[in-house]
């Protein structure tokens, strides 16, 4: 049985709008599969920038342009990580919407 809601994927549509997935399975689909990988990747991606970005911060010698650069990437990891967060939140709710009556 399909999904009662799409998957945000954790890459852009055409023209930057979101993209979905729609499936009935149990998220073993090679997309599936390939969409945990990406958000994976994108989280460690901005885990690893945080930890660039901290030293540059607290570097008083950093420069406007150093700054800007580090500030943009760290919007950039932010708006993957949002993505992320939304597309496993919204799974979550489907999951608790299958299976009443289950006590955690």
């Amino acid at each position: 049985m399909p999904s009662s809601r799409p998957r945000l994927l954790p890459w852009p549509g055409q023209n930057g709008q979101p993209c979905f997935l729609v499936t009935d399975d149990t998220g073993t689909s090679y997309l599936s599969r390939l969409a945990d990988e990406m958000e994976a990747a994108q989280l460690r991606t901005g885990a690893d920038l945080l930890g660039h970005a901290r030293p540059l911060l607290r570097d008083h010698r950093a420069s406007a342009r150093e700054l800007r650069f580090v500030g943009h990437r760290l919007a950039e990891a932010l708006h993957d990580a949002l993505r992320v967060a939304e597309s496993r939140g919204r799974r979550l709710e489907d999951r608790e919407e299958t299976a009443p009556g289950q006590s955690w």
